[in-house]
């Protein structure tokens, strides 16, 4: 698993990490739009800084200090996607790495913190298949605005988000998934 830190000059660097050895580390659960840092962005020495969403990967980094965790993990910048042979066990690792996590920041750049409560159930995150496990996965998620105001977790949002996703509370309070058949598993996509 490849980690990001954001060092003191506030560049980036990304280092891999294996089995007991891996650090505390939070995720940022975002939608990818056009011009997504990439692995090689992250590797080259302008780090992808001209791009729109080194935005949220900086947000996240300046986050996860304010929190006191040192190393994050961004799906766009920290696999190799020009590996076949690495997505492909990325992909099946995903729910680990995010179940994993100490916190995981969702990034939603189309809530303003002014307008959150009448626009959260409009905005893309919500209907994003991927993103269904990075709300079920992490046990301590937070929702942050396109000003990076948290406008609350999942624990503070528990019926706004039941509300919103139909997951039953208990997914959403952290009820172990084996307590819930295939069938109903599949439904909470359905929206999505």
């Amino acid at each position: 698993m490849r980690l990001l830190k954001r060092e003191g000059n506030g560049r980036l660097s990304i280092q891999e990490f294996y089995g007991a050895n891996i650090p505390q580390y939070a995720v940022l659960s975002h939608t990818w739009g056009a011009g997504e840092v990439t692995f090689d962005d992250v590797r080259s020495s302008n780090q992808g800084r001209e791009k729109e969403s080194f935005r949220k990967i900086n947000f996240c980094g300046r986050q996860a200090a304010k929190d006191g965790i040192e190393w994050f993990w961004v799906d766009t910048c920290c696999i190799d996607k020009s590996s076949s042979a690495e997505l492909s066990e990325a992909i099946n690792s995903m729910f680990k790495w995010y179940e994993d996590s100490t916190k995981c920041y969702v990034y939603l750049p189309d809530v303003s913190t002014y307008h959150f409560r009448s626009e959260l159930d409009k905005r893309r995150w919500f209907t994003r298949g991927w993103t269904l496990q990075e709300l079920v996965a992490p046990k301590t998620v937070e929702f942050f605005t396109e000003e990076e105001d948290m406008i609350g977790s999942k624990a503070s949002l528990t019926k706004h988000l039941q509300r919103i996703t139909n997951l039953p509370i208990e997914v959403l309070q952290g009820a172990p998934l084996s307590d819930f058949t295939p069938q109903e598993k599949m439904s909470w996509s359905s929206n999505r």
